[in-house]
């Protein structure tokens, strides 16, 4: 009977692998093909990471994609494990239904009506569309996952060593500091690379918020294949595949070595 329990977990944990990963693989494969075609196989090449290094289009968006994310994952960073402390630290005050179901919200609400809202917010003061309102709209939706994340973390968070360094002479602030930061900053990490990756990922929002001055990755792609799937898309799609599987990668190592310590 386990045996068969067995066999059955590893049929079903490779169907589901394949089933998420080998798109990816042929996506790399076909990064390397000859032709034009990008269903024909004509032979090795690797002449579209020339080209797609010449397309200048592409190069400028995937600049903006990466200065928004890396700027909104901080500040959803910093914010949403403020966010978190408060949820979990801060004890029973007036609104914290409120203040927790604005921090969740953006969980279950459609990505259309998010865009559509910080759309017409931008408008209505007044603020031009550009890469200022693309940082704050995902700065928006990605800080309630760091919540998540750290929120989950600081729950099973042994509060008398907090205690035992206020004990010591630290003030709350130092406490904060030196005990509790270092304990949690794998769930901070964590939240860091999941608002990063949200960010690189983001379509619809980006669509509503972005201006002609700021063009994201996935808006340029989107456009592009709209006209037809070019193998620079290809080449772009695996170098952006390898950009977060060496993310995940390193982030898992530094996790590991700081539990470790």
């Amino acid at each position: 009977m386990n045996r068969r329990f067995s066999w059955f977990n590893a049929t079903a944990l490779t169907l589901g692998i394949a089933f998420l990963y080998l798109p990816m693989v042929v996506l790399v494969v076909y990064s390397f093909n000859e032709s034009r075609l990008v269903a024909v196989w004509a032979g090795f090449s690797t002449k579209w990471y020339g080209e797609l290094w010449r397309n200048q289009a592409f190069l400028d968006a995937a600049w903006v994609t990466l200065r928004v994310g890396f700027v909104s994952s901080t500040l959803a960073t910093i914010l949403g494990t403020m966010a978190a402390y408060v949820m979990v630290r801060g004890g029973r005050f007036r609104g914290r239904t409120l203040f927790s179901g604005m921090i969740f919200a953006p969980l279950v609400m459609p990505e259309v009506i998010t865009g559509l809202s910080l759309l017409l917010f931008f408008i209505a003061i007044g603020l031009d569309r550009g890469l200022l309102t693309i940082v704050l709209a995902h700065t928006t939706f990605s800080m309630c996952y760091v919540s998540v994340v750290v929120s989950s973390r600081l729950s099973t968070f042994d509060r008398s060593l907090e205690e035992a360094a206020l004990d010591l002479g630290c003030t709350p602030f130092d406490a904060f500091r030196s005990v509790t930061l270092p304990i949690i900053s794998p769930a901070v990490l964590s939240g860091w690379l999941l608002a990063f990756t949200l960010s690189l990922d983001d379509l619809v929002i980006a669509s509503f918020t972005a201006g002609p001055a700021a063009t994201t990755l996935p808006i340029k792609i989107f456009s592009s294949v709209r006209l037809g799937v070019s193998p620079e898309i290809n080449a772009l799609s695996t170098i952006l595949i390898l950009i977060v599987t060496v993310g995940v990668i390193a982030g898992a190592l530094a996790m590991r070595k700081r539990r470790e310590k």
